[in-house]
């Protein structure tokens, strides 16, 4: 199983029946892939949309309805449009209940940074801003490290999101929390040792005295 399947299926746990979710782009956008038709969750595009389905059948796409990143998506019978200024309401005003981002860093104290790298264009912020800071659970979904570099890491060196720390990391290698402001490994991946996990992450980790593997 590749990387991206292992973390959104993980992140796919975390989420229960009557569930407002905004999935970020990239790989939060694969979550929706792994939840159980029986499992009732309703995701929000912060464009304007609460009813996502899934991305249509190439020829099928409709040209007025995109995900915040101008991917086309579908809607779900009883799926409710809206201008993006009741969307943004409802994340500022606490109703979302849980947000999926990508990350480009999370220190060792929950902090992310995931909108802009120094030096290089930037679309926008997007509603990452509002969304860590306004949803009731952020949960970040991302790589455990990119280019040799640990993501997870003891201060970040890019611009932060929100000066609210996040509930949780997801890797492909490990669920990281952060209780009483310090990063603390949960679980390992599929085959993947504590050891393996502390040598790639740069954050010094909180190691309980049970770790157990991802059931995904």
């Amino acid at each position: 199983m590749d990387g991206h399947s292992i973390i959104a299926r993980r992140v796919a746990k975390e989420l229960h029946s009557g569930n407002l979710v905004n999935l970020g782009i990239g790989i939060p956008t694969l979550v929706s892939n792994y939840v159980p038709p029986e499992l009732k969750v309703f995701f929000q595009s912060e464009n304007g949309l609460i009813g996502t389905g899934p991305i249509p059948e190439q020829g099928m796409a409709h040209p007025l309805l995109t995900d915040a990143g101008g991917r086309p998506i579908s809607a779900l019978p009883g799926a409710s449009t809206f201008d993006s200024a009741m969307s943004f309401g409802l994340i500022r005003g606490g109703h979302v209940d849980v947000t999926v981002l990508g990350g480009l860093q999370v220190d060792a104290h929950g902090h992310l940074a995931n909108w802009m790298i120094p030096g290089k264009m930037v679309p926008g912020m997007g509603g990452a801003m509002d969304l860590v800071s306004g949803a009731k659970r952020v949960i970040v979904a991302m790589q455990h490290a990119a280019k040799g570099k640990s993501k997870i890491v003891a201060k970040c060196t890019l611009p932060l999101t929100s000066a609210r720390p996040v509930s949780l990391v997801v890797t492909d290698m490990a669920v990281i929390a952060f209780p009483d402001g310090r990063a603390t490994l949960l679980e390992t991946a599929p085959g993947v040792g504590i050891a393996e996990v502390m040598a790639v992450t740069e954050a010094e980790l909180i190691i309980p005295n049970s770790v157990p593997e991802m059931q995904i």
